[in-house]
């Protein structure tokens, strides 16, 4: 769009199942932070579904690239959502992470399309930043022991991984050992449609 808004299309078609189970798990007052926010389609859609159930919320979206972020912010103005707070300039790498006091994290798609350091540092700043209690949500394609991989995701990982060596579907045991490391505790894990996962992580005391 003209405007700086790009739009990706798996944002229409999964949005719904995952707000489905985001909605519980959301706290009542604080900032949801999303990490790798993309277009933003996801966070302006979450912030208009729950504005009214979840008023006290504020809504933070963040990533690296300077053309994603340009989109989050013109998607956010074309809805008129007030609530939205500037997007960061954040890169899950670079830990530490500036302090933001998030009550949830969100994030949506990344961890497989990124390095594995990606990932350590979004469990690390999790496990830092969280309150007790509060969670760390991920969604996206896992690989787990027990099981079986679907010929789509095994197709999809070869994929990855052809493009770039360090990227590749995330073992779950491997990903929920390292947060247990960082005090997060596997706390929900939801089916999605398209052999995807939702999976929560409790900060612990």
């Amino acid at each position: 769009m003209d405007d700086g808004r790009l739009h990706f299309p798996a944002t229409a078609r999964n949005r719904e199942a995952i707000a489905k189970v985001l909605e519980p798990l959301l706290p009542q007052r604080g900032l949801v932070l999303e990490i790798a926010s993309g277009s933003g389609e996801h966070l302006c859609h979450f912030q208009q579904q729950f504005a009214a159930s979840h008023p006290l919320l504020r809504w933070q979206g963040s990533d690296p690239d300077p053309l994603h972020r340009c989109s989050l912010q013109a998607w956010a103005d074309a809805l008129g959502l007030t609530a939205m707070a500037e997007p960061l300039d954040l890169d899950a790498t670079a830990v530490p992470w500036p302090a933001v006091d998030p009550a949830l994290i969100l994030c949506i798609n990344m961890i497989h399309i990124a390095p594995w350091a990606a990932c350590q540092g979004l469990l690390a700043e999790a496990g830092r930043q969280l309150p007790v209690g509060g969670q760390l949500v991920l969604y996206g394609p896992f690989v787990e022991q027990s099981v079986p991989t679907s010929p789509s995701n095994e197709a999809f990982d070869a994929s990855l991984r052809s493009r770039d060596p360090r990227w590749g579907l995330r073992s779950l045991e491997q990903v929920s050992a390292l947060a247990a490391s960082h005090g997060l505790q596997l706390s929900g894990r939801w089916t999605m449609p398209a052999n995807n996962l939702t999976v929560a992580f409790r900060r612990s005391g």
